[in-house]
């Protein structure tokens, strides 16, 4: 049987820094020759707690618009939630180990605009080797993750990338199988060592 060209026994460990994320909005001081008319252009006024302040670095109306209106969650939001899940064999993250990716995490929502609308969360994971014996546990903990974080319209829907495990189909059939994932969260084992692998959850 061919290697399949997933398969990832040494796993390459990511650095903490190199994972996705989402970057803060940085504000940006002028400076140089075009900003030697800024005290005309945006007057200092008297900030709220009396310092002058320039007003063109205060939030506009429609910035603060934005920050009332509930905006969807986005794949970024989901990759941040699961990539922080331990692996229960490695003492490193799902992140870390590339088991979840972002490229992978795709959202449909029919209401594209409404965040109350119903919406479907497909995340394909890539276990370090094909023959990974824990891959069920490692769904497992991204669905119980998930369920636990997002609003009840958002559906969950996990599996194993094309490719990434010799039973992929097995596996995605118990993942997809609502009565059996009931069943192993009530095992006792099974759910400490689900408990385990989300403690490095935030």
């Amino acid at each position: 049987m061919e290697k399949s060209v997933l398969d990832n026994a040494n796993p390459t460990i990511l650095n903490v820094s190199q994972l996705p994320s989402r970057r803060q909005k940085q504000t940006v001081v002028r400076r140089g020759p075009e900003s030697k008319y800024d005290d005309i252009l945006f007057p200092r006024q008297a900030g709220p707690w009396g310092s002058a302040r320039n007003v063109s670095s205060w939030p506009s109306d429609s910035e603060d618009d934005d920050e009332l209106n509930e905006e969807p969650i986005d794949e970024q939001e989901i990759y941040d939630l699961i990539s922080t899940i331990s692996d229960p064999e490695h003492p490193h993250t799902l992140g870390q180990l590339s088991v979840v990716n972002l490229p992978d995490i795709h959202i449909t929502r029919p209401g594209r605009t409404d965040p109350s609308s119903l919406a479907t969360v497909l995340v394909e994971i890539t276990p370090t080797i094909t023959h990974c014996s824990l891959a069920t546990v490692i769904g497992l903990a991204v669905r119980v993750r998930l369920e636990q974080a997002l609003p009840p319209n958002y559906r969950v829907d996990i599996r194993m990338k094309e490719g990434a495990h010799a039973q992929d189909d097995q596996v995605n059939k118990q993942l997809a199988d609502k009565e059996r994932v009931a069943a192993a969260l009530e095992n006792d084992t099974l759910k400490n060592v689900l408990d385990k692998m989300l403690l490095t959850c935030a």
